[in-house]
């Protein structure tokens, strides 16, 4: 919330100029001349060069609440808990599926994404396929894990983690 004070935003608005500001990218990424009429942002006839190669970049919303994930199956097309057990976990996955099923979306095609701070020491493989039984795309690992020897390091977490898991 500091953060928007900082700027002068109220932080009470964040949601909705998330929503224009993913909107206003949209018509810029897919339109030649693009216009966006929005509660924060508008334009008319604007040219955006380069464009996009497929029309759009991926959008991720991340946030651990269930307004984020409701956001995401609304407009997204990854959700990005960053932290939470597997409980809550799957209940913002299921938020996030159910919403996109109402706005006429695959819920499969949202990609899900979370930490990993599970995901490590002999654990790990446990974890990342229970995370992946939950449905979850990509498990970010914390950078930490790899300051020892970090060729190293990756090296043996792909062996020990992500090539088994993908047997």
């Amino acid at each position: 919330e500091e953060e928007f004070d900082a700027i002068g935003v109220p932080f009470v608005e964040r949601g909705r100029r998330t929503d224009d500001g993913v909107a206003a990218l949209r018509a810029l990424w897919s339109q030649d001349q693009a216009s966006h009429d929005g509660e924060f942002t508008s334009f008319r006839d604007c040219i955006l060069r380069p464009q996009p190669v497929d029309g759009t970049v991926p959008v991720h919303v991340g946030g651990h609440t269930p307004v984020a994930a409701a956001r995401a199956g609304r407009l997204g097309d990854g959700f990005f808990p960053a932290s939470g057990d597997h409980a809550r976990l799957a209940e913002l996955f299921a938020i996030v599926r159910a919403t996109a099923e109402e706005h006429g979306r695959d819920p499969e095609a949202i990609e899900l994404t979370t930490g990993g701070n599970g995901a490590v020491g002999s654990g790990a493989l446990a974890e990342v396929e229970a995370l992946s039984e939950l449905g979850v795309d990509r498990v970010v690992v914390p950078a930490f894990l790899f300051w020892g020897n970090p060729e190293e390091d990756l090296a043996r977490y792909g062996d020990e983690v992500i090539t088994p898991s993908r047997s």
